[in-house]
């Protein structure tokens, strides 16, 4: 009889991918310090959940809703949190590194002292934000809306903000070298004591129709 043939065994540490989490509701779990990584939620709700001091790394959360979430500590990178909402979500000392939130949007959060590096906040909603002293270095916003979002003393450094609602926005004290202010009125804003570069002088004073000369 011929001998059977067998299929080439699998190394046993190979990585398999887990199936991602689909369309599920969780409420008032505790996960303070937990790690997620590489986990995938998809359409998924998050009530009331403890993540302070939790981190993500390469993890991905789509269209998921976010409410009354403690974010407080948690550190968080190149994870993806694209097309979701946080309503009344607590962000206190938390960091993003190279993470994606496009078309994401925030509503009532705590967001201070927020640190973020890197990564593309493009299509962002931070309406009426309370942006004071945060930190944005080196993030694509393009198209984000900040109008009337209150960045005192905030920094924005090297920041695309091509093409984003600026309107009645405060950049107050704020850190702004670098960064696109191509779509910022002067004359809708509150920039008393704003740092910029002379090329962006340049670009303000143009937009309020003055015309620089040497």
């Amino acid at each position: 009889m011929p001998e059977a043939t067998q299929e080439p065994a699998q190394p046993a540490d190979q990585p398999t991918e887990a199936a991602p989490e689909e369309e599920r509701t969780f409420r008032r779990e505790d996960w303070y310090g937990e790690e997620f990584i590489g986990r995938r939620f998809v359409r998924c709700e998050f009530h009331e959940i403890d993540l302070t001091e939790s981190v993500t790394r390469g993890a991905t959360f789509t269209d998921c809703v976010f409410g009354n979430v403690r974010f407080n500590a948690s550190k968080h990178f190149q994870s993806a949190f694209t097309g979701c909402s946080f309503k009344r979500c607590n962000l206190f000392d938390a960091e993003f590194t190279g993470c994606k939130l496009v078309g994401s949007r925030f509503e009532e959060c705590s967001m201070r002292p927020l640190r973020v590096s890197g990564g593309d906040w493009s299509f962002v909603g931070l309406v009426r934000a309370d942006l004071r002293g945060v930190t944005f270095e080196r993030v694509r916003m393009r198209e984000a809306d900040l109008a009337w979002a209150d960045g005192t003393d905030a920094v924005f450094s090297d920041v695309d903000l091509s093409g984003a609602d600026l309107g009645n926005v405060k950049f107050a004290g704020a850190e702004l070298r670098g960064s696109d202010l191509s779509t910022l009125d002067p004359t809708q804003a509150e920039l008393t004591g704003a740092i910029v570069s002379p090329e962006q002088a340049t670009v303000l004073v143009t937009s309020l129709g003055l015309h620089v000369r040497g």
